[in-house]
């Protein structure tokens, strides 16, 4: 990569940059290649480090770029399809299901998902912890969510709060008839726990897809799915409505 000098340009100087390392990523570079430090590029480019980190950061978060620990910024590969949709009557777990139960513990949801499972101050639930992996690496790390309500304590006995229990958990929850589910898609920064579980940095961005699956008119259960925004883009089949928020107005698109 040569030395570039920045110009003027209308653009913010972090973007004109991003599109100047995109350039030389496709011409100098090749995927898995360990990028120089920061200072070194910033010297390159004329830049301050601030804005080179700006550039870098965007790079990421379009896929060019990835962050991993102990070895510093690499190119990326393309990325790869991962299909998210299920059918309408399918629970979590149902038929060829790609994702792997790692853990179960019964814990108070946070208030995000409390309000979408219309729980109960004090209302616990099975917390299901599963990993989507492809060909033996992370892609998306998940929090179902099953209330007690949907699944009660004596319907899983004294399994061990392992991945016997995750499963017991959704064999229970495969009992009831499915009525529908929703699903919306969101960009966020992933958290500590996902992020261990991701090999990824924290507050690396990832894509969050939630999903509500119900049942007995109520809400029977919510997935929260954390997906890897540098290697992974969605595919949503036949079976992809999106909810589209925007300036607090929602609407369905497919």
């Amino acid at each position: 990569m040569g030395t570039t000098q920045l110009e003027t340009v209308p653009e913010p100087k972090y973007w004109h940059l991003k599109t100047v390392i995109s350039e030389a990523l496709d011409s100098d570079f090749a995927v898995g290649e360990i990028l120089p430090n920061e200072r070194d590029l910033a010297a390159r480019f004329g830049v301050a480090r601030a804005t080179l980190r700006q550039a870098l950061e965007q790079l990421e978060l379009e896929g060019r770029l990835q962050r991993r620990r102990g070895v510093g910024t690499t190119v990326a590969p393309p990325r790869m399809g991962v299909d998210v949709s299920t059918p309408r009557q399918g629970w979590p777990g149902a038929g060829q299901d790609a994702w792997q139960p790692i853990g179960c513990t019964t814990v108070l949801p946070p208030h995000s998902v409390a309000r979408l499972l219309d729980a109960e101050d004090g209302e616990e639930a099975h917390t299901v912890r599963r990993l989507r992996l492809s060909q033996g690496q992370p892609l998306a790390a998940e929090l179902l969510y099953v209330p007690l309500a949907s699944v009660p304590a004596r319907a899983v006995g004294d399994t061990p709060s392992g991945p016997a229990r995750a499963r017991s958990v959704l064999s229970e929850l495969r009992r009831l008839p499915l009525e529908g589910q929703d699903r919306a898609v969101e960009l966020g920064s992933a958290r500590a726990d996902d992020a261990k579980e991701l090999d990824r940095l924290p507050g690396a961005p990832v894509l969050v897809v939630t999903t509500r699956y119900f049942s007995g008119g109520r809400t029977a259960a919510v997935s929260v799915a954390t997906y890897r925004a540098d290697t992974c883009r969605l595919t949503f089949g036949d079976f992809g409505n999106l909810e589209i928020s925007h300036h607090g107005q929602q609407r369905q698109a497919s």
